[in-house]
Order: C-alpha cells, then structure tokens, then sequence
C-alpha cells in the first residue's frame, strides 16, 4: 500500500522553505524553516567582499601610471625651461651683437638731430622693415636702409619713434651711418626694450643728411 503526503503539510512546507530563501537574500546569515518534524532547510550566502575606507589610508599606494605621468610632466617642465632660456639668450645675444656696432652711431645721430626742425632733409632716402621676433629671440627690432642718393658721400642720422596702440610715444630710438658712400646702402638696426604686449608701431619720425 503506497503512502501519500497530504497535500496541505507539504504545501505549507516548501511555501517555508521559500519564504526562507527570499528573506535570507544576499545577507551573511544562515536560514531554516521548521517543517514541524524537527528537519531544517539551511541557505548559506557567499559574502560579498567590502571595499577598503580610503579614508583611514594615511599614504598613497603606488600606481604604474601615476609614476609615467610624473615624468611625462617633469620631461616637459624640463622642455619648457630650456626652451625658455634659449629664447632669452638668442634675444640677449641679438641685442648685444647690434648695440656694440650701433652705439656710437646712434650717439652721433641723437646730436645732429637735436636742432633739426620738422622731419629732415632725408625721409625719402630711409625706409624701415621689421625684423621677425623668430629671428630676434623675441626682441622687437627694425631693419632701417638708408640709401644715399645725395650723389656724394654723406652721413645720415636717423630718428625711429615707437608708439602704443592710442598713438602715444613709449620709446625713442636713434640710428646712424657716417661717411657712406653716393649710391651705396647701410642697413642698421633699432631695437626696442619695450615689453612684447602692447604692440607697438615704429614709426620715422626724423631723417637727415649732414
């Protein structure tokens, strides 16, 4: 004779087991649910693992990448301030190079031009360029050509005017060439001290022929 469960105590028996299950979820614990015939049903959650708190850390770990970016950084500091001491001792050397020839000329110049009224006797014989900051180390200069076409020897002396952007002059510069020959050119050079901003407009101001 074959032995039948009623359907009502197991019903209610895997109804417990689960209510058990749903309850325990994911926490750390262990479930059983009484059947009433002293058998448990156990459910055993694998733990999840708990992140650290950073905020007890009292250092910072070592990373890989952390590391290459530090030097990637201090590599182009280094570029950075080589780069920048090239630039200055271009500019230093530029200027140094021009002023050893131009001094006493521009001495000179400055003399002769100090009782000249209006713009002199010799715009027409003086033209300005600009000189490139690349080829100057950053230092603002003009290139001044003087072309004598007195038909005889002369000496020029030559006023050079530097101005903002409102039209007011920040800077004075002279520049001359003596004894240069009828038909034949000098290409002297000013340079400005101003700083690279504002931009400036070099400007003739006064050329003569003496």
């Amino acid at each position: 004779m074959s032995r039948r469960v009623p359907h009502g105590r197991s019903g209610s028996r895997r109804v417990a087991v689960l209510l058990s299950a749903i309850a325990c979820g994911s926490v750390l614990v262990s479930c059983s649910s009484d059947d009433g015939g002293g058998s448990s049903a156990t459910a055993s959650i694998t733990p999840r693992p708990t992140p650290p708190n950073t905020s007890n850390f009292t250092g910072t770990p070592p990373s890989a990448i952390a590391s290459a970016a530090s030097s990637i950084i201090a590599s182009a500091s280094e570029r950075a301030s080589s780069a920048a001491a090239s630039v200055e001792a271009r500019a230093s050397e530029f200027a140094a190079s021009v002023s050893a020839d131009t001094a006493r000329a521009a001495a000179t110049a400055e003399k002769e031009l100090k009782n000249v009224q209006g713009s002199g006797n010799a715009t027409s014989e003086v033209a300005m360029t600009g000189v490139p900051l690349a080829e100057t180390g950053g230092v603002r200069a003009v290139l001044i050509t003087i072309t004598n076409k007195s038909g005889e020897t002369a000496s020029y002396a030559v006023q050079v005017d530097f101005k903002n952007p409102d039209g007011k002059v920040v800077e004075t510069k002279f520049v001359g060439k003596e004894n240069l020959e009828a038909g034949k050119k000098a290409t002297p050079i000013v340079i400005s001290r101003q700083p690279a901003e504002p931009q400036l407009t070099a400007v003739l101001t006064k050329a003569q022929r003496y």
